[in-house]
């Protein structure tokens, strides 16, 4: 989960202004274990309140490794001790921390009890146990420093600073254009190269890269995904009413309003494996997620419907995920008018069906997206159909009887 920061995303040396708190926040971070920064984040979370995926989520990340637990129990009481303590303790402690942790000013009210209500007998015993530790405690500074500045809230905001993409960008083609984008997610690894975007024609994709998450919303057309493993920050594909979620993968998706499916969104999976799940309006930019969700294997596929209800999970032969890469379309069993606007996505056919009978017949074949003269010219010979010449436009209709 949470934030490993890269060299590419290291600040200079705070300077003074408005920015500053955020750039010593930053410079501070980096200096820390990123397993403590994910731990500090689902304590944070946990404390604000989880909702049913959110609990889900920190499950899955608890489950992923025995080390995530036990960092979670520690930094979680952690958090209860500083929340216990007076603001006078807590000053001494902080200064046991380095200086860009101590800088930010933690508010006492948010972190010990009223001072005209008396302790209670645990909360005595707390303060006396975390004061008799406090020596014991120092050396431990990442967790007790990222407990300080999260419990405080009030340097920077933990969540503010959480929630804010560190990468973001729009994608399109137009018709009959293709589009190949790298995504800068491989945190500076040796020898690692970041997710792949490959998108189709007449497709527009917005990319958001989070400390602990990486997110496309596919809005229109179709895209292929080669996605660069990461898991601790998952990649989530939003297309329709689905979430394609992901740590590393090839797979396509497919969401359109005119083709092949239209209206429908298809997820078909190359290489390794996806969970594709419904997702439902929670409030304005955010999503909730179903619990039922699908688990696809390469060579799977699955449809949903413009709800986002999942149909059955099909099979794949092999190497026919997003044909449109090696310039095909692949119809089989496919409605007259989807092939016709099908081809009309890469470019104008001069092809139009107005009989609704005729637009129902069923072609197959596999063709070029430049071919729709050629794919014209078979019609007669699949079909019960002829071709008429309409001024600038050809129509496809019925043979008479």
């Amino acid at each position: 989960m949470p934030p490993l920061l890269s060299p590419r995303n290291r600040l200079p040396d705070p300077a003074p202004g408005p920015d500053s708190d955020e750039r010593q926040f930053e410079a501070f971070l980096l200096d820390q274990d990123p397993l403590d920064i994910a731990a500090a984040t689902w304590v944070t979370r946990q404390r604000s309140g989880l909702d049913t995926q959110g609990k889900a989520e920190l499950r899955a990340w608890l489950d992923a490794d025995p080390r995530h637990a036990e960092a979670f129990a520690d930094m979680d009481a952690t958090f209860g001790e500083l929340q216990e303590l007076p603001g006078e303790d807590v000053a001494r402690l902080k200064n046991c921390l380095p200086e860009k942790a101590r800088t930010g000013s933690v508010p006492a009210s948010r972190v010990a009890p009223p001072a005209s209500r008396k302790r209670s007998l645990r909360e005595k015993n707390i303060v006396t146990w975390t004061m008799r530790g406090l020596r014991a405690l120092c050396p431990r500074t990442a967790t007790v420093a990222l407990a300080i500045v999260v419990a405080g809230s009030g340097w920077l905001g933990w969540d503010s600073w959480h929630r804010q993409a560190v990468f973001e960008q729009a994608y399109a083609t137009g018709r009959g254009q293709r589009l190949t984008a790298m995504l800068p997610d491989a945190d500076g690894a040796a020898g690692a190269r970041g997710s792949t975007l490959q998108l189709d024609t007449l497709t527009r994709a917005h990319v958001q890269l989070y400390r602990d998450r990486r997110e496309v919303h596919l809005q229109d057309g179709q895209a292929m995904f080669a996605v660069h493993s990461d898991a601790q920050r998952p990649f989530h594909v939003y297309a329709g009413a689905v979430r394609i979620t992901v740590t590393g993968t090839r797979f396509s998706v497919r969401h359109t309003d005119t083709g092949l499916d239209k209206g429908r969104t298809v997820v078909s999976v190359e290489e390794g494996s996806v969970r594709v799940a419904r997702t439902q309006p929670r409030a304005e930019n955010e999503t909730s997620v179903d619990s039922a969700a699908v688990d696809l294997t390469a060579g799977q596929t699955v449809l949903a419907d413009a709800q986002g209800h999942l149909g059955p999970v099909g099979s794949l032969p092999a190497g026919t995920v997003a044909p449109w890469r090696a310039g095909r379309l692949n119809f089989n069993q496919t409605p007259l008018a989807d092939a016709i606007a099908e081809f009309e996505r890469y470019g104008h056919t001069g092809l139009m069906v107005r009989d609704p009978v005729v637009a129902a017949l069923r072609v197959g074949g596999s063709f070029s997206p430049g071919q729709h003269q050629q794919f014209a010219k078979v019609l007669p010979q699949l079909l019960p159909v002829r071709l008429v010449r309409r001024g600038e436009l050809t129509e496809v209709v019925a043979l008479p009887r």
